[in-house]
């Protein structure tokens, strides 16, 4: 689908819409005029910059790590908890082929929003398959893939107070996260048995999806709060906006 609409997008007269992918953005600075400039590498090793009215930080995980790099004040004190999703497939068609829905359960006591267990029939790549899940895993990587240090290099001194705060009045998520990595695939699929009882472990495989960065934010009665939904944040000027938080790909 993102294909489709950018190929429309690009057949627009006068080259009104450029697009260029596989293209990093290391860094943004603020021109005197209030615009920004853009400082891109790319693949091939070959660096350029662009000056821009307007930039929409829609990058998923590394929206932070840009918005910091922005320096807007309305961005400080914004902080970062990754978080990665995994989910048990099967492509077997005498499975598939019984199944055509998304079932969803409840989440279990203490389990955060996005844990809803749900048994989902999706195309992949042309074929369908049932996937299960999610099963929360945890990295320190801020995208799939991104580097081990992401986390770490987004801690600032605006952001470390609501930090601390969230790792102290979220202890069961924590201990969620912790009991999730720890799951074998047997207790995986055992989960799976509530929804399809006859489930046989070989007919399974563990598939790691999308990484999440949830927001944390500053809060003047908690220190510091995190938040599963998503957050726009915008200079006051109207020059730069950034979307961080769950679902960032669907978000944007």
């Amino acid at each position: 689908l993102p294909r489709q609409l950018l190929a429309r997008l690009e057949e627009k007269p006068d080259e009104q819409v450029r697009i260029t992918t596989g293209q990093t953005v290391e860094d943004l600075t603020r021109n005197e005029d209030g615009s920004w400039r853009i400082k891109i590498a790319g693949n091939d090793d070959t660096q350029r910059t662009l000056n821009a009215r307007f930039v929409f930080l829609g990058a998923g995980g590394a929206s932070l790590h840009l918005l910091q790099k922005s320096g807007i004040p309305e961005g400080k004190g914004y902080a970062g908890f990754p978080v990665s999703g995994q989910w048990l497939r099967c492509d077997k068609p005498e499975i598939v082929s019984r199944h055509n829905a998304k079932v969803y359960s409840k989440a279990p006591i203490g389990a955060p929003p996005m844990s809803v267990p749900h048994l989902d029939t999706r195309n992949v790549d042309g074929s369908p398959s049932l996937l299960f899940g999610p099963f929360a895993g945890f990295t320190t990587k801020f995208l799939k893939t991104g580097s081990v240090m992401d986390l770490a290099k987004s801690v600032r001194s605006s952001n470390l107070s609501p930090m601390l705060s969230v790792a102290r009045d979220n202890f069961s998520l924590v201990k969620y996260l912790i009991d999730q990595v720890r799951l074998s695939h047997e207790q995986r699929v055992d989960e799976l048995r509530t929804f399809y009882p006859m489930a046989k472990n070989d007919d399974w495989r563990l598939e790691v999806a999308g990484q999440r960065v949830q927001v944390i934010k500053k809060d003047p009665q908690k220190g510091g709060i995190l938040q599963f939904g998503t957050e726009v944040v915008a200079a006051s000027d109207g020059s730069l906006a950034a979307l961080l938080g769950a679902s960032p790909g669907a978000s944007t």
